[in-house]
């Protein structure tokens, strides 16, 4: 099997840059960057497992590898909503690591220019705020882009590897 060649990694990272995976919360739209993403998939069952917080719901088996499922509502601190057919697992690799996360719906893909893209305002009340990036203005709406690192903690990392990987 041939090497990646180095530009034509630049290259698709390049076509990466700028595009979002939007979602909803409620009335809110969130992006995710695109170059995260790994697929799309409705809601299944989830296995439980114990001492997990509260906002992991669990794990799926996703074609035979197991992956962890987070409540982005609990993440945030909102109330919880009975799942339907518009919830989706988005799933997401952060730093070789596979974990799924629970959303309303999907929207689109949307590409965001730089210039449309703001440092989100300073506030001190913890919360979903620690996880927004930016500020991405898309014709007359915006949308919270979340920094997925920022996602998982060291804690939840140290929790999932203990209990789940």
């Amino acid at each position: 099997m041939e090497e990646p060649n180095v530009n034509d990694l630049a290259a698709e990272e390049d076509t990466l840059r700028g595009r979002y995976l939007t979602f909803t919360l409620g009335k809110e739209f969130y992006g995710i960057e695109i170059r995260y993403v790994t697929e799309i998939i409705g809601i299944q069952s989830i296995t439980e497992l114990p001492e997990l917080s509260e906002y992991f719901k669990g794990i799926i088996n996703l074609r035979g590898i197991i992956v962890p499922v987070m409540d982005v509502r609990l993440r945030f601190k909102k109330e919880f909503i009975e799942y339907n057919d518009r919830t989706c697992i988005i799933v997401i690799n952060i730093n070789e690591i596979s974990v799924g996360l629970i959303v309303d719906s999907v929207s689109e893909v949307l590409s965001i220019e730089d210039q449309n893209i703001v440092e989100p305002p300073k506030l001190n009340r913890g919360g979903q705020s620690r996880f927004v990036q930016s500020i991405g203005k898309v014709g007359s709406d915006v949308k919270l882009l979340l920094d997925c690192e920022k996602l998982l903690s060291e804690d939840d990392m140290e929790e999932l590897d203990r209990v789940v990987l």
